[in-house]
């Protein structure tokens, strides 16, 4: 049996297979703000000109009408991503007036949370759904942590690879056992190693401190011009306790050893009645305030830095298509917004990401309890906090050891990777990337969170001020220069197929919002049969 990175590397290179890797299919999606001119959020409605939130493949929102979500295709080169990404926000500017989007994980200011509207989806059943949904986040976490943003980076593996990596783990399952398996596999190593993905790219070190809004923090924050709150090794406060928490969900069994596993564990957190949830009520004087007073609405309020993801047919559950279909692509949730980038995400991140990712499948994966994953939590919330802090230990096998030196042996596992990738490729970028990235390991103010806060600190220039700047530098270079993919007249199409096809959906229901309601919770006992 093949065990090390290096082994293994060496087997698929010596039996041919140095091409099968050649295909790997990525996706971004990329939140924002839209705000006005002077860095408030904007109160308009989602444009009608950007298309149906609903429908649009490529536009639409997340929580709020104000948070615009944009999703490109997966597709198998990197600079076609990055120029589908930069044409979908070429586009979106054109239409926005003198509305600005927001090159930042934390929110501009807000002065009351209850400024943020919910996202609305039109009329039909789905759309009501969608709505409510955000409307049951607002009743249990209030609205202002759901005014946060960030970059989710889909990917998946070719055929050519799943079927000689097969071969040579000598694995006789079918295919696609097999690569549910191994994508779990790349997951729990994730977790392990996650922390070095926040270090690396975390930018949020402040924010304005209108978002705390009042509330007491266990932070002992540091201030700076007229409204800003920072932490001076923090590396990302959008993923510290600030964000997206769910005190229930602590003592939620999801684990990510077998298929089975995770899928039985959601669907009981899913099913799982919350005292404190059931205080809300789901119907109050005949008007729905959340979906259901269940420690989670559905799978997608389990929060996780890294998800397992299976395309979904219409109207069928997320966790339904897994237990049915098996994994086929894997969801990277634990990236900030890179405000150095008008697009919030660079094309040497991706590359990293890439390498980064293969490590954590080939790297040796055993099985992760909940009480190890704790650890993993416990060693990523030290980073999120304190991670350009000089010797700052995290836990690894039980033991304290340097963050620095564990960094530095990933990093050293990883060379080969990008050798490997580089040589399939005919490239160098893999290389560039991971030895741009180590010079950011060996000098802390080289990191995003170092460069913002240096900047803040050195200018004595709240936070908003810097990104409200840098949002309309990003305007005016965007505004400028031509569509490189896209054209006009293909978003336009897009906008207004979105916009019948909204229609299509609303005319088309048949049930009553209950009985749809009912029906979609339905399919659950469907799915559990068949795990």
């Amino acid at each position: 049996m093949v065990s090390s990175i290096t082994q293994r590397l060496t087997a698929l290179q010596q039996s041919g297979h140095t091409q099968s890797i050649v295909g790997i299919k990525r996706g971004i999606e990329r939140e924002t703000l839209r705000v006005n001119a002077d860095g408030s959020l904007a109160q308009s409605a989602h444009p009608l000109a950007l298309g149906s939130a609903l429908t649009h493949p490529w536009i639409t929102t997340d929580f709020s009408e104000s948070l615009l979500e944009f999703i490109t295709p997966a597709t198998a080169d990197i600079d076609t991503t990055i120029k589908q990404l930069t044409d979908i926000h070429r586009f979106t500017l054109r239409q926005l007036g003198a509305e600005r989007i927001w090159p930042a994980s934390m929110p501009c200011y807000i002065a009351d949370q209850h400024q943020i509207p919910l996202a609305f989806y039109g009329n039909s059943n789905i759309g009501r759904m969608k709505t409510l949904y955000r409307q049951g986040l607002k009743n249990r976490y209030g609205s202002m942590m759901q005014a946060i943003s960030g970059v989710h980076f889909n990917f998946s593996l070719p055929n050519s690879f799943w079927l000689a990596y097969q071969t040579l783990l000598a694995d006789q399952r079918p295919l696609q056992d097999f690569v549910s398996d191994q994508y779990l596999s790349l997951i729990r190593n994730y977790k392990r190693n996650a922390w070095l993905i926040v270090y690396l790219f975390g930018a949020s070190p402040a924010m304005c401190k209108s978002f705390l809004e009042g509330r007491t923090s266990r932070y002992s924050f540091q201030s700076l011009g007229e409204g800003t709150v920072y932490l001076p090794y923090a590396t990302s406060l959008r993923m510290s306790d600030l964000g997206y928490t769910n005190s229930a969900q602590s003592s939620l069994n999801i684990t990510y050893n077998t298929l089975p596993e995770y899928i039985a564990g959601l669907h009981s957190a899913i099913s799982q009645p919350s005292v404190e949830y059931q205080n809300i009520g789901i119907k109050v004087d005949g008007v729905y305030q959340q979906l259901n007073a269940n420690v989670l609405q559905i799978e997608n309020e389990f929060y996780s830095t890294i998800r397992p993801k299976r395309t979904t047919e219409s109207g069928e559950r997320p966790t339904c298509a897994l237990a049915k279909r098996g994994v086929e692509y894997i969801e990277v949730r634990a990236l900030d917004v890179n405000p150095f980038s008008p697009v919030g995400i660079t094309a040497e991140q991706m590359h990293f990401l890439d390498i980064f990712l293969v490590y954590c499948l080939l790297e040796q994966s055993p099985s992760l309890s909940a009480a190890e994953q704790t650890i993993t939590e416990q060693n990523l919330k030290k980073v999120v906090t304190d991670g350009r802090r000089i010797n700052l230990e995290l836990i690894q096998d039980g033991q304290p050891r340097l963050m620095q030196d564990w960094a530095e042996q990933i990093f050293a596992d990883m060379m080969p990777i990008a050798r490997w990738l580089d040589d399939a490729y005919n490239s160098n970028r893999y290389q560039g990337a991971l030895k741009q990235y180590y010079l950011s390991l060996l000098d802390p103010a080289q990191t995003p969170s170092g460069k913002v806060l240096n900047h803040l600190i050195s200018q004595r220039k709240d936070n908003g001020r810097y990104m409200r700047q840098l949002a309309e530098a990003y305007q005016q270079q965007l505004l400028q220069e031509p569509y490189q993919l896209y054209t006009e007249s293909a978003f336009s199409e897009a906008v207004t197929t979105s916009l019948q096809q909204q229609k299509d959906i609303e005319a088309s229901d048949t049930l009553s919002f209950d009985e749809y309601i009912q029906q979609y919770f339905a399919e659950v006992p469907a799915c559990e049969q068949t795990l």
